[in-house]
């Protein structure tokens, strides 16, 4: 019966971690490159949201709008860089984003964006993202913007594989 008690309070305790505090999530498309990798592991923490509002420049796990899913689809977990924040003002052209006028330096994209898109203000409690493979990526330029409520956490560590182990900055 204790071993019992000790495998219930077990399991409670994991599903309990993975639901507030964080998991691991792998990278199953390219759209991250050269940050992320196709079958990278990393952890995604889910505190530190309830307490600070995302910044640009933040990795973000998050549930895409429904409207992309057909009725009743399982919808899967995204993952972007968030560009623009509530109020901003952000605009694609000349292979470059700008937000409110301003360019973005953006070292860690795999290629400058072909295409224009913008200008558009990021509406209240509403996010901007975009993935590091620019022109490989189904993010916030073809479909709007990520509902604060929709983000489920932020990626901090790549664990997986060993050779490329270490926090996201």
């Amino acid at each position: 019966m204790e071993g019992l008690q000790t495998i219930g309070l077990s399991v409670v305790l994991a599903l309990g971690i993975r639901h507030f505090v964080a998991e691991a999530r792998y990278i199953p498309s390219g759209s991250m490159e050269p940050t992320l990798e196709v079958n990278d592991r990393l952890v995604i923490e889910k505190i530190s949201y309830h307490f600070n509002q995302p910044e640009r420049g933040d990795i973000v796990v998050f549930w895409p709008p429904e409207s992309l899913f057909p009725p009743g689809q399982r919808r899967d977990a995204f993952i972007k860089r968030v560009i623009g924040l509530p109020g901003d003002t952000v605009e694609v052209r000349e292979g470059q984003v700008f937000v409110d006028g301003t360019a973005l330096e953006e070292d860690y994209i795999k290629a400058p964006p072909n295409y224009e898109w913008g200008p558009e203000t990021v509406p209240e409690a509403s996010y901007l993202v975009l993935g590091d493979n620019r022109n490989s990526s189904y993010d916030s330029h073809a479909w709007g913007y990520v509902p604060y409520e929709n983000i489920i956490g932020r990626a901090v560590v790549r664990f997986w594989p060993p050779d490329r182990l270490g926090g996201l900055d």
